[in-house]
């Protein structure tokens, strides 16, 4: 089952690795007889689907996720490793949509309004008041 990334992007299935294991956490007795944890791993560095400057992109952005190139996602939430299986891929998949993802415009930086800084220092000035009539009275 490939998985699609986004209208671009889909990877094949044959560059997928499964693993299952037991899982911890709810499920009683079940989680000690099934392999319901899921990992999935996929190779960033040697995918022949993405472009060179995808790749680095992604090495570049996911670089403390991946292990030699390699991204893996782990889902244990659910009792059955079909659902697993999902929400693992629903994982990977946005994961590298996020690294993929044009970089935000840097923010232009500007200066508060004048009525805010008033209402702002208003705001510390009646803040201050009421921690000061908490004190205990001078001893005068």
């Amino acid at each position: 089952m490939d998985l699609e990334v986004s209208p671009a992007l889909t990877i094949p299935a044959a560059e997928l690795g499964w693993r299952f294991s037991r899982s911890s956490g709810p499920g009683g007795q079940h989680v000690n007889t099934s392999d319901s944890r899921v990992q999935l791993s996929w190779n960033v560095a040697e995918s022949v689907v993405l472009s060179d400057d995808q790749r680095l992109l992604l090495l570049a952005r996911l670089e403390r996720r991946l292990v030699d190139g390699v991204l893996t996602v782990t889902a244990a939430e659910q009792r059955s490793q079909l659902r697993n299986r999902e929400i693992a891929l629903d994982k990977l998949a946005e994961l590298v949509a996020e690294g993929l993802a044009p970089a935000a415009p840097n923010r232009r930086p500007t200066r508060r309004t004048r009525g805010s800084n008033r209402r702002r220092l208003a705001a510390k000035g009646a803040r201050s008041e009421t921690k000061r009539q908490r004190r205990r009275p001078d001893a005068e």
